[in-house]
Protein backbone atom coordinates (compact mmCIF):
# COMPACT_ATOMS: atom_id res chain seq x y z
CA UNK A 1 0.00 0.00 0.00
CA UNK A 2 1.32 3.43 -0.91
CA UNK A 3 2.08 5.75 2.01
CA UNK A 4 0.89 9.27 1.20
CA UNK A 5 1.68 10.69 4.62
CA UNK A 6 4.80 12.37 3.30
CA UNK A 7 2.58 14.83 1.48
CA UNK A 8 0.88 15.91 4.74
CA UNK A 9 3.79 18.16 5.69
CA UNK A 10 4.23 20.39 2.66
CA UNK A 11 4.52 24.12 3.16
CA UNK A 12 2.24 25.67 0.54
CA UNK A 13 4.07 27.88 -1.93
CA UNK A 14 3.75 31.61 -1.51
CA UNK A 15 1.81 32.27 -4.67
CA UNK A 16 -0.98 29.78 -3.87
CA UNK A 17 -2.24 31.27 -0.58
CA UNK A 18 -5.32 33.43 -0.69
CA UNK A 19 -5.00 36.72 1.16
CA UNK A 20 -7.38 39.41 2.35
CA UNK A 21 -8.00 42.19 -0.18
CA UNK A 22 -6.65 44.77 2.27
CA UNK A 23 -3.31 42.95 2.59
CA UNK A 24 -0.46 43.73 0.24
CA UNK A 25 -0.07 40.26 -1.28
CA UNK A 26 3.33 40.84 -2.84
CA UNK A 27 4.80 42.11 0.41
CA UNK A 28 3.28 39.22 2.35
CA UNK A 29 4.71 36.63 -0.03
CA UNK A 30 8.09 38.34 0.06
CA UNK A 31 8.10 38.35 3.84
CA UNK A 32 7.06 34.70 4.07
CA UNK A 33 9.73 33.66 1.64
CA UNK A 34 12.39 35.67 3.45
CA UNK A 35 11.36 34.21 6.83
CA UNK A 36 11.48 30.66 5.45
CA UNK A 37 14.90 31.23 3.90
CA UNK A 38 16.22 32.64 7.19
CA UNK A 39 14.89 29.60 9.10
CA UNK A 40 16.56 27.26 6.64
CA UNK A 41 19.85 29.16 6.91
CA UNK A 42 19.69 29.06 10.72
CA UNK A 43 19.00 25.33 10.68
CA UNK A 44 21.88 24.72 8.27
CA UNK A 45 24.21 26.80 10.44
CA UNK A 46 23.23 24.80 13.53
CA UNK A 47 23.85 21.54 11.67
CA UNK A 48 27.30 22.67 10.54
CA UNK A 49 28.25 23.68 14.11
CA UNK A 50 27.22 20.28 15.45
CA UNK A 51 29.19 18.52 12.73
CA UNK A 52 32.23 20.62 13.50
CA UNK A 53 31.94 19.98 17.29
CA UNK A 54 31.56 16.23 16.77
CA UNK A 55 34.59 16.06 14.46
CA UNK A 56 36.70 18.07 16.89
CA UNK A 57 35.71 15.75 19.78
CA UNK A 58 36.64 12.69 17.72
CA UNK A 59 40.00 14.27 16.85
CA UNK A 60 40.79 14.97 20.52
CA UNK A 61 39.82 11.42 21.51
CA UNK A 62 42.04 9.97 18.79
CA UNK A 63 44.95 12.15 19.93
CA UNK A 64 44.43 11.11 23.55
CA UNK A 65 44.39 7.40 22.67
CA UNK A 66 47.56 7.81 20.62
CA UNK A 67 49.37 9.41 23.60
CA UNK A 68 48.22 6.58 25.84
CA UNK A 69 49.65 3.95 23.48
CA UNK A 70 52.97 5.78 23.21
CA UNK A 71 53.19 6.12 26.99
CA UNK A 72 52.47 2.41 27.50
CA UNK A 73 55.24 1.48 25.04
CA UNK A 74 57.87 3.97 26.22
CA UNK A 75 57.31 3.66 30.02
CA UNK A 76 55.25 0.61 30.93
CA UNK A 77 56.14 0.81 34.65
CA UNK A 78 56.67 4.53 35.19
CA UNK A 79 54.39 7.43 34.39
CA UNK A 80 51.34 5.91 36.01
CA UNK A 81 49.99 9.29 37.01
CA UNK A 82 50.18 10.59 33.47
CA UNK A 83 48.54 7.45 32.12
CA UNK A 84 45.64 7.71 34.57
CA UNK A 85 45.18 11.33 33.64
CA UNK A 86 44.97 10.41 29.94
CA UNK A 87 42.52 7.60 30.69
CA UNK A 88 40.25 9.98 32.57
CA UNK A 89 40.45 12.48 29.69
CA UNK A 90 39.62 9.74 27.17
CA UNK A 91 36.60 8.69 29.22
CA UNK A 92 35.36 12.28 29.35
CA UNK A 93 35.86 12.68 25.59
CA UNK A 94 33.85 9.50 24.91
CA UNK A 95 30.98 10.95 26.91
CA UNK A 96 31.19 14.20 24.94
CA UNK A 97 31.32 12.22 21.69
CA UNK A 98 28.10 10.41 22.59
CA UNK A 99 26.53 13.74 23.51
CA UNK A 100 27.47 15.25 20.13
CA UNK A 101 26.18 12.19 18.29
CA UNK A 102 22.90 12.34 20.20
CA UNK A 103 22.44 16.00 19.29
CA UNK A 104 23.16 15.20 15.64
CA UNK A 105 20.64 12.37 15.68
CA UNK A 106 17.98 14.68 17.14
CA UNK A 107 18.75 17.32 14.54
CA UNK A 108 18.36 14.75 11.74
CA UNK A 109 14.96 13.72 13.13
CA UNK A 110 13.96 17.36 13.34
CA UNK A 111 15.12 17.89 9.75
CA UNK A 112 13.10 14.87 8.62
CA UNK A 113 9.94 16.28 10.22
CA UNK A 114 10.35 19.73 8.71
CA UNK A 115 7.62 20.55 6.15
CA UNK A 116 8.72 20.48 2.50
CA UNK A 117 8.67 23.63 0.47
CA UNK A 118 9.52 24.78 -3.01
CA UNK A 119 13.23 24.89 -2.13
CA UNK A 120 13.45 21.37 -0.66
CA UNK A 121 10.96 19.31 -2.69
CA UNK A 122 13.56 18.39 -5.27
CA UNK A 123 17.26 18.65 -5.94
CA UNK A 124 19.33 18.42 -9.09
CA UNK A 125 20.22 14.84 -9.87
CA UNK A 126 22.88 16.15 -12.19
CA UNK A 127 23.59 19.34 -14.07
CA UNK A 128 25.31 19.42 -17.42
CA UNK A 129 25.54 21.94 -20.23
CA UNK A 130 26.79 21.10 -23.70
CA UNK A 131 27.81 23.74 -26.23
CA UNK A 132 28.45 22.96 -29.85
CA UNK A 133 31.47 25.16 -30.41
CA UNK A 134 33.17 25.06 -33.77
CA UNK A 135 36.79 24.12 -33.36
CA UNK A 136 39.22 26.87 -34.22
CA UNK A 137 40.72 26.25 -37.62
CA UNK A 138 44.42 26.85 -37.98
CA UNK A 139 45.15 29.59 -40.44
CA UNK A 140 46.62 28.22 -43.65
CA UNK A 141 50.05 29.34 -44.79
CA UNK A 142 50.51 31.06 -48.14
CA UNK A 143 52.11 27.91 -49.52
CA UNK A 144 49.12 25.78 -48.44
CA UNK A 145 46.66 28.27 -49.92
CA UNK A 146 48.54 28.32 -53.22
CA UNK A 147 48.65 24.52 -53.38
CA UNK A 148 44.94 24.28 -52.54
CA UNK A 149 44.06 26.85 -55.20
CA UNK A 150 46.18 25.11 -57.83
CA UNK A 151 44.63 21.70 -57.10
CA UNK A 152 41.08 23.11 -57.19
CA UNK A 153 41.65 24.90 -60.50
CA UNK A 154 43.18 21.81 -62.10
CA UNK A 155 40.05 19.84 -61.22
CA UNK A 156 37.32 22.38 -61.95
CA UNK A 157 38.73 25.00 -64.37
CA UNK A 158 36.27 24.07 -67.12
CA UNK A 159 33.28 24.39 -64.77
CA UNK A 160 34.53 27.72 -63.38
CA UNK A 161 34.86 29.14 -66.88
CA UNK A 162 31.37 27.92 -67.75
CA UNK A 163 29.99 29.74 -64.70
CA UNK A 164 31.95 32.87 -65.69
CA UNK A 165 30.19 32.93 -69.07
CA UNK A 166 26.65 32.85 -67.59
CA UNK A 167 24.60 36.01 -67.25
CA UNK A 168 21.01 35.30 -66.17
CA UNK A 169 20.30 34.91 -62.45
CA UNK A 170 18.32 31.70 -62.93
CA UNK A 171 21.06 30.10 -65.02
CA UNK A 172 23.71 30.95 -62.44
CA UNK A 173 21.59 29.62 -59.57
CA UNK A 174 20.82 26.35 -61.37
CA UNK A 175 24.46 25.81 -62.32
CA UNK A 176 25.64 26.36 -58.73
CA UNK A 177 22.88 24.06 -57.48
CA UNK A 178 24.23 21.35 -59.78
CA UNK A 179 27.86 22.18 -58.81
CA UNK A 180 27.82 23.48 -55.21
CA UNK A 181 31.56 22.83 -54.83
CA UNK A 182 32.15 25.92 -56.98
CA UNK A 183 30.81 28.21 -54.23
CA UNK A 184 34.15 28.97 -52.58
CA UNK A 185 37.07 31.40 -52.39
CA UNK A 186 39.07 29.49 -55.01
CA UNK A 187 36.40 30.14 -57.67
CA UNK A 188 36.30 33.86 -56.85
CA UNK A 189 40.11 34.12 -56.98
CA UNK A 190 40.28 32.34 -60.34
CA UNK A 191 37.63 34.64 -61.82
CA UNK A 192 39.55 37.73 -60.66
CA UNK A 193 42.76 36.51 -62.32
CA UNK A 194 40.85 35.59 -65.47
CA UNK A 195 39.38 39.11 -65.66
CA UNK A 196 42.85 40.65 -65.52
CA UNK A 197 44.14 38.25 -68.19
CA UNK A 198 41.23 39.15 -70.50
CA UNK A 199 41.84 42.88 -70.03
CA UNK A 200 45.55 42.43 -70.81
CA UNK A 201 44.52 40.60 -74.00
CA UNK A 202 42.21 43.58 -74.78
CA UNK A 203 39.08 41.40 -74.65
CA UNK A 204 37.15 44.12 -72.87
CA UNK A 205 33.58 42.88 -73.47
CA UNK A 206 34.41 39.38 -72.25
CA UNK A 207 36.18 40.83 -69.22
CA UNK A 208 33.03 42.74 -68.24
CA UNK A 209 30.96 39.55 -68.56
CA UNK A 210 33.29 37.56 -66.29
CA UNK A 211 33.52 40.52 -63.89
CA UNK A 212 29.74 40.32 -63.36
CA UNK A 213 29.99 36.67 -62.27
CA UNK A 214 33.00 37.48 -60.09
CA UNK A 215 30.96 40.00 -58.10
CA UNK A 216 28.10 37.48 -57.86
CA UNK A 217 30.47 34.98 -56.23
CA UNK A 218 31.98 37.62 -53.93
CA UNK A 219 28.52 38.74 -52.78
CA UNK A 220 27.63 35.12 -51.94
CA UNK A 221 30.84 34.72 -49.93
CA UNK A 222 30.21 37.98 -48.05
CA UNK A 223 26.65 36.87 -47.25
CA UNK A 224 28.02 33.59 -45.86
CA UNK A 225 30.46 35.49 -43.63
CA UNK A 226 27.74 37.76 -42.27
CA UNK A 227 25.46 34.76 -41.54
CA UNK A 228 28.41 32.66 -40.28
CA UNK A 229 27.42 29.69 -42.43
CA UNK A 230 28.98 27.68 -45.24
CA UNK A 231 28.67 29.55 -48.58
CA UNK A 232 27.08 26.47 -50.14
CA UNK A 233 24.21 26.79 -47.68
CA UNK A 234 23.26 30.37 -48.52
CA UNK A 235 23.84 30.99 -52.26
CA UNK A 236 20.12 30.39 -52.92
CA UNK A 237 19.32 33.18 -50.45
CA UNK A 238 21.50 35.54 -52.47
CA UNK A 239 19.70 34.78 -55.74
CA UNK A 240 16.29 35.07 -54.06
CA UNK A 241 17.33 38.44 -52.68
CA UNK A 242 18.93 39.78 -55.86
CA UNK A 243 15.95 38.77 -58.04
CA UNK A 244 13.52 40.62 -55.75
CA UNK A 245 15.96 43.32 -54.65
CA UNK A 246 14.98 46.91 -54.17
CA UNK A 247 16.67 49.73 -56.07
CA UNK A 248 19.17 50.44 -53.28
CA UNK A 249 20.48 46.86 -53.19
CA UNK A 250 20.83 46.71 -56.97
CA UNK A 251 22.63 50.05 -56.98
CA UNK A 252 25.07 48.68 -54.41
CA UNK A 253 25.69 45.60 -56.58
CA UNK A 254 26.24 47.66 -59.73
CA UNK A 255 28.51 50.14 -57.95
CA UNK A 256 30.69 47.29 -56.68
CA UNK A 257 30.74 45.80 -60.20
CA UNK A 258 31.91 49.07 -61.77
CA UNK A 259 34.52 49.59 -59.06
CA UNK A 260 35.81 46.05 -59.66
CA UNK A 261 36.11 46.68 -63.40
CA UNK A 262 38.19 49.79 -62.72
CA UNK A 263 40.46 47.82 -60.40
CA UNK A 264 40.88 45.16 -63.09
CA UNK A 265 41.80 47.81 -65.68
CA UNK A 266 44.32 49.29 -63.28
CA UNK A 267 45.91 45.90 -62.53
CA UNK A 268 46.04 45.08 -66.25
CA UNK A 269 47.74 48.40 -67.01
CA UNK A 270 50.36 47.79 -64.33
CA UNK A 271 50.99 44.30 -65.67
CA UNK A 272 51.42 45.58 -69.24
CA UNK A 273 53.80 48.32 -68.11
CA UNK A 274 55.84 45.79 -66.15
CA UNK A 275 56.01 43.47 -69.17
CA UNK A 276 57.12 46.35 -71.40
CA UNK A 277 59.86 47.32 -68.97
CA UNK A 278 61.08 43.75 -68.78
CA UNK A 279 61.10 43.48 -72.59
CA UNK A 280 62.98 46.77 -72.96
CA UNK A 281 65.53 45.66 -70.39
CA UNK A 282 66.05 42.37 -72.21
CA UNK A 283 66.58 44.22 -75.50
CA UNK A 284 68.95 46.62 -73.83
CA UNK A 285 70.99 43.74 -72.40
CA UNK A 286 71.27 42.29 -75.90
CA UNK A 287 72.59 45.63 -77.27
CA UNK A 288 75.30 46.14 -74.66
CA UNK A 289 78.79 46.60 -76.06
CA UNK A 290 82.08 45.09 -74.84
CA UNK A 291 82.34 47.71 -72.13
CA UNK A 292 78.81 47.15 -70.88
CA UNK A 293 77.33 50.37 -72.35
CA UNK A 294 74.17 50.66 -74.46
CA UNK A 295 75.07 52.03 -77.98
CA UNK A 296 71.70 53.77 -78.25
CA UNK A 297 72.20 55.61 -74.95
CA UNK A 298 75.78 56.50 -75.90
CA UNK A 299 74.72 57.79 -79.34
CA UNK A 300 72.04 59.98 -77.78
CA UNK A 301 74.58 61.42 -75.32
CA UNK A 302 77.03 62.48 -78.06
CA UNK A 303 77.29 66.12 -79.18
CA UNK A 304 75.30 66.87 -82.38
CA UNK A 305 78.46 67.17 -84.52
CA UNK A 306 79.56 63.64 -83.54
CA UNK A 307 76.06 62.25 -84.06
CA UNK A 308 76.09 63.67 -87.59
CA UNK A 309 79.35 61.84 -88.34
CA UNK A 310 77.78 58.52 -87.35
CA UNK A 311 74.62 59.36 -89.30
CA UNK A 312 76.50 59.93 -92.57
CA UNK A 313 79.09 57.23 -91.71
CA UNK A 314 82.02 59.52 -92.59
CA UNK A 315 85.24 58.65 -90.75
CA UNK A 316 87.11 61.74 -91.98
CA UNK A 317 84.32 63.98 -90.72
CA UNK A 318 84.49 62.19 -87.38
CA UNK A 319 88.26 62.70 -87.15
CA UNK A 320 87.88 66.42 -88.03
CA UNK A 321 85.14 66.88 -85.43
CA UNK A 322 87.23 65.19 -82.74
CA UNK A 323 90.31 67.30 -83.59
CA UNK A 324 88.27 70.46 -82.98
CA UNK A 325 87.06 69.30 -79.54
CA UNK A 326 88.79 69.52 -76.19
CA UNK A 327 91.14 66.48 -75.98
CA UNK A 328 89.72 65.33 -72.63
CA UNK A 329 86.14 65.59 -73.82
CA UNK A 330 86.98 63.91 -77.14
CA UNK A 331 88.72 61.04 -75.31
CA UNK A 332 85.71 60.63 -73.02
CA UNK A 333 83.22 60.37 -75.90
CA UNK A 334 85.39 58.04 -77.98
CA UNK A 335 85.97 55.73 -75.02
CA UNK A 336 82.23 55.49 -74.47
CA UNK A 337 81.76 54.74 -78.17
CA UNK A 338 84.29 51.91 -77.91
CA UNK A 339 82.71 50.47 -74.69
CA UNK A 340 79.29 50.46 -76.33
CA UNK A 341 80.50 48.89 -79.60
CA UNK A 342 79.50 52.00 -81.54
CA UNK A 343 83.15 52.39 -82.63
CA UNK A 344 85.52 49.46 -83.18
CA UNK A 345 89.18 50.61 -83.15
CA UNK A 346 91.78 48.84 -85.34
CA UNK A 347 89.05 46.89 -87.09
CA UNK A 348 91.02 46.42 -90.36
CA UNK A 349 94.60 47.46 -89.66
CA UNK A 350 96.88 48.38 -86.87
CA UNK A 351 96.75 52.06 -87.70
CA UNK A 352 93.87 53.27 -85.64
CA UNK A 353 90.26 52.93 -86.72
CA UNK A 354 89.84 51.70 -90.27
CA UNK A 355 86.93 52.90 -92.33
CA UNK A 356 85.43 49.45 -92.80
CA UNK A 357 85.44 48.77 -89.09
CA UNK A 358 84.10 52.18 -88.28
CA UNK A 359 81.38 51.91 -90.84
CA UNK A 360 80.40 48.48 -89.51
CA UNK A 361 80.23 49.79 -85.96
CA UNK A 362 78.45 52.93 -87.10
CA UNK A 363 75.88 50.88 -88.99
CA UNK A 364 75.33 48.70 -85.93
CA UNK A 365 74.91 51.74 -83.71
CA UNK A 366 72.64 53.41 -86.23
CA UNK A 367 70.59 50.24 -86.61
CA UNK A 368 70.18 49.87 -82.87
CA UNK A 369 69.22 53.51 -82.62
CA UNK A 370 66.66 53.12 -85.42
CA UNK A 371 65.14 50.07 -83.70
CA UNK A 372 64.89 51.98 -80.45
CA UNK A 373 63.22 54.93 -82.10
CA UNK A 374 60.78 52.66 -83.88
CA UNK A 375 59.98 50.92 -80.60
CA UNK A 376 59.41 54.26 -78.87
CA UNK A 377 57.11 55.39 -81.67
Amino acid sequence: MVDYSVWDHIEVSDDEDETHPNIDTASLFRWRHQARVERMEQFQKEKEELDKGCRECKRKLSECLRKMRELEVSAPDGGKGELEKLQAEAQQLRKEEKSWEKKLEELKKKEKNLPWNVDTLSKDGFSKSVFNVKAEEKEETEEQKEKKHKTFVERHEKQIKHFGMLRRWDDSQKYLSDNPHLVCEETANYLVIWCIDLEVEEKHALMEQVAHQTIVMQFILELAKSLKVDPRACFRQFFTKIKTADQQYMEGFNEELEAFKERVRGRAKVRIEKAMKEYEEEERQKRLGPGGLDPVEVYESLPPELQKCFDVKDVQMLQDAISKMDPTEAKHHMQRCIDSGLWVPNAKSGEGAGKGGSEGSEEEGKKENGDEEEGNA
